[in-house]
């Protein structure tokens, strides 16, 4: 996919040559030598400040076969000291869904166009693959297929004289291909991904890495005493998934980190129904679970020496005659009871039940990805993930792993007062739903009430994990959010 050469000539004949253009920086270097060859026009063009006013801005620019290339996408970078990384994943996202619109499929990036003083060249190489990856995905749709052929990405040159920049740019687009597979998951309609069909994603996702994977049924979870997954899957049809991979990057060593997904594949709300206008959009209701599969495909992918294990609870939140009820006391694997006060306030009961499994499975440290509650909508909007932790420095690490993926994170407090709202059921150890003040922090409290004292922290991704507008990294629908976060993070436990 991505090669490396030290020199760009007139002759290099890829079908679109990607520039970056500054708002005042002169052109130098091998950005000379390309507007020399195109006889100054491109710095007129920057004179006349024809470019894009808007970081991220592509102006296609024909060659008139001055070049070898047939045309130049000269990306706007704005101002170097307001350019990032996360603004760099942008603009190269942007350049993705570009270069899929015009089915390209050979390019050439003149990567030192990108690099400044706090963008290196080695965080430039990642940003081209993990921009290409994102803004090259399109979700599946079942509409009739056009007979176009097929013409997709298959080679991107890379220009600069710096050595092994191809292998941060395979890391990125490792890293973009891994939230592509969570979108993927999350955009497919909930009769074409039920608890079994995300049971079997898992698998192959298992077998094509070597992971070792299991699957709880319903008469193992009866065995084992889940009663909040049961209770949460007795209102549906489809038999629910209790899924479990592993994998031992680091056998010699008994640490292992947990990643929990909530799984729920439709939320219909059950007795506590859902207004009609939106609930088509509850198929990303596994959101949690699809972040962390996408994480393990990128941890299968970059080979870690840590442990992992991935649990995901998995099951429909639908109403038939066996549906729990509001006023329902459940008992859960931990033996904890809950009075069920909110039947949409399902997915804190799965992953109540997903979170003791994974410390009885030799989780040292947990970390739960859940679409989780309205209210993070709320307190956060669409811009930061909404998290709860009982251990300070789990927390900062994954934040720091957050914000390495352009995916920020925010930490509700979480004091006692709060905690005592979850003691509010006169017959049950636990409320699993005290009202509407701080609705998100008691959700989160809720589940680390199974984490106890086990490191945890709970990420509520309700906000930032399906978007109705469309961006430079993604279209419209899922976006999936803390896959590369998750990876980050696991990453970073190799490197301490």
């Amino acid at each position: 996919m991505f090669y490396l050469t030290d020199q760009w000539t007139t002759a290099s004949s890829e079908e679109v040559l990607v520039v970056g253009i500054w708002k005042k920086n002169p052109f130098s270097g091998i950005m000379k030598s390309l507007d020399e060859a195109l006889a100054g026009q491109l710095g007129e063009l920057k004179k006349q400040t024809v470019f894009p006013k808007k970081s991220g801005g592509i102006l296609t620019i024909p060659t008139l076969g001055l070049i070898g290339a047939k045309r130049i996408y000269a990306v706007y970078l704005g101002e170097e000291d307001a350019f990032g990384t996360d603004e760099l994943r942008e603009c190269l996202g942007h350049v993705g869904k570009q270069l899929k619109k015009e089915r390209v499929e050979t390019a050439g990036v003149l990567l030192d166009s990108f690099v400044t003083e706090v963008v290196s060249p080695e965080d430039a190489a990642f940003g081209i693959g993990e921009g290409l990856a994102l803004g090259s995905y399109d979700k599946q749709t079942y509409k009739e297929k056009s007979n176009e052929p097929i013409r997709t990405l298959a080679k991107v040159t890379l220009y600069s004289n710096r050595e092994g920049l191809t292998f941060y740019a395979d890391r990125g687009y490792t890293y973009g291909k891994g939230t592509n597979l969570a979108r993927k998951l999350v955009n497919l309609p909930g009769n074409l991904l039920t608890p079994s069909d995300l049971a079997n994603e898992s698998e192959t996702l298992a077998k094509k890495y070597g992971f070792a994977f299991n699957v709880l049924e319903r008469e193992d979870m009866e065995r084992f005493g889940m009663g909040a997954l049961l209770a949460v899957a007795n209102g549906s049809d489809q038999p629910p998934k209790m899924i479990i991979i592993r994998y031992d990057g680091n056998p010699e060593s008994d640490d292992v980190t947990g990643l929990v997904g909530k799984g729920i594949t439709f939320d219909s709300g059950g007795y506590s129904l859902k207004p009609p206008a939106s609930m088509h959009e509850m198929k990303n209701d596994m959101g949690g679970a699809a972040a962390v599969l996408g994480a393990m495909a990128i941890i299968g992918e970059m080979k870690p020496k840590v442990n992992v294990l991935a649990v995901i609870p998995s099951s429909e939140n639908l109403i038939n005659g066996s549906a729990m009820k509001p006023g329902d006391v459940i008992c859960s694997l931990s033996g904890k009871t809950i009075e069920m006060r909110n039947a949409d306030a399902e997915g804190r009961l799965v992953l109540a039940d997903g979170i003791t499994y994974a410390k009885q499975l030799g989780a040292k440290r947990l970390i739960d990805v859940a679409t989780l509650t309205g209210a993070c909508v709320v307190a956060l909007g669409h811009e930061m993930t909404g998290a709860v932790a009982n251990d300070d420095a789990l927390m900062e690490a994954v934040k720091a792993a957050g914000d390495k993926a352009g995916e920020p994170i925010w930490q509700f407090p979480s004091g006692k007062g709060y905690k005592k709202l979850l003691e509010s059921s006169d017959i049950a150890d636990l409320n699993n739903s005290p009202g509407r003040p701080g609705a998100s922090i008691t959700a989160g409290l809720f589940i680390g009430a199974f984490a106890e004292k086990t490191p945890w922290v709970h990420l509520d991704i309700a906000g930032t994990g399906y978007l109705n507008k469309a961006t430079n990294i993604g279209p419209a629908g899922a976006t999936g959010v803390m896959a590369r976060t998750l990876a980050h993070y696991v990453e970073s436990l190799s490197e301490a």
